[in-house]
């Protein structure tokens, strides 16, 4: 039973990560009615499950991986060469140097709130707690920014890079992503580049490259609070989720940027708003039983 749960959480995972309706949401309404997996916590096994879209990012876009890691060696390089200069940066430099903008917003959610927590861990809470509908409402969220998104995009010509003010306004919004089940991390990212006017093709790889720090942080502090809990985690579960998890996002990459070429973006708004209505539904039901 558990190896079909992790399963069945793995392809949720792998579905849900790269196209922009909220992997984290689906999961904990999921847990919610299912229950966690091998006895572990249900925001542990959800940042586990990252790993393996993680894998999925550096597959399909190795190259550019490639090229950022070569660029940044090679500004290191003409920073102490007294070679570097801001407004002469190829495509990679600048993408390198709009990423760390975008992460900057990330520090917010390691601010200590006190009980040797941080602002995380209790926005990851939501996740664990017995109440849907704060999920269900995030949906919504995620909905309104993804049809506002694509509205936008119809209106302005849009730019093949981002800016700095535009890098920004991403990373505020993965922020709000990474804190609250429900609300797209790539679908918001994607959304919020979208409305500043930057081209959706460009913001689907800005903003799955751009999720490579945040989950990296994410796995590495989770599992270091795991093991310093004492938590116990079933390996053969948890591996197998993580493989689910990145075979189906590779497929389920390869759909979403084939439905953005053919301009069919809003859908997933749509398919948001009602899930999200679904569940609000659900959870006031279950508080009025």
């Amino acid at each position: 039973m558990e190896i079909l749960k992790a399963i069945l959480l793995g392809f949720l995972q792998g579905v849900t990560e790269f196209l922009p309706i909220s992997s984290s949401g689906h999961l904990s309404v999921f847990q919610h009615f299912f229950g966690n997996v091998g006895g572990t916590s249900s925001l542990l096994f959800t940042v586990l499950l990252h790993m393996g879209t993680l894998i999925v990012v550096l597959v399909v876009y190795y190259k550019t991986i490639w090229g950022l890691i070569v660029e940044f060696f090679a500004t290191i390089k003409d920073i102490f060469t007294g070679k570097f200069k801001w407004r002469e940066m190829n495509e990679n430099r600048r993408m390198l140097f709009m990423f760390v903008i975008s992460c900057v917003p990330l520090l917010f959610l390691l601010i200590p709130v006190g009980d040797d927590k941080r602002i995380m861990d209790v926005l990851g809470s939501l996740a664990d707690d017995n109440d849907i509908f704060v999920e269900g409402v995030c949906f919504i969220v995620t909905a309104i920014l993804l049809l506002i998104g694509s509205w936008r995009a119809k209106k302005v010509k849009a730019r093949p890079q981002i800016g700095a003010k535009s890098a920004l306004a991403v990373g505020v919004a993965q922020a709000f992503a990474a804190g609250f089940p429900g609300i797209s991390r790539s679908g918001s990212t994607i959304s919020t580049g979208m409305l500043c006017g930057v081209s959706k093709e460009y913001m689907v790889r800005y903003s799955f490259i751009l999720g490579i720090p945040a989950i990296l942080a994410a796995n590495v502090m989770e599992i270091k609070d795991a093991v310093a809990l004492g938590e116990q985690i079933d390996i053969l579960p948890v591996v197998i989720g993580i493989v689910t998890a990145a075979i189906v996002g590779f497929a389920a990459i390869k759909a979403l940027e084939w439905l953005v070429k053919i301009d069919k973006f809003k859908i997933f708004g749509y398919y948001c708003l009602a899930l999200g209505v679904v569940v609000i539904v659900a959870g006031i039901v279950e508080k009025v039983r």
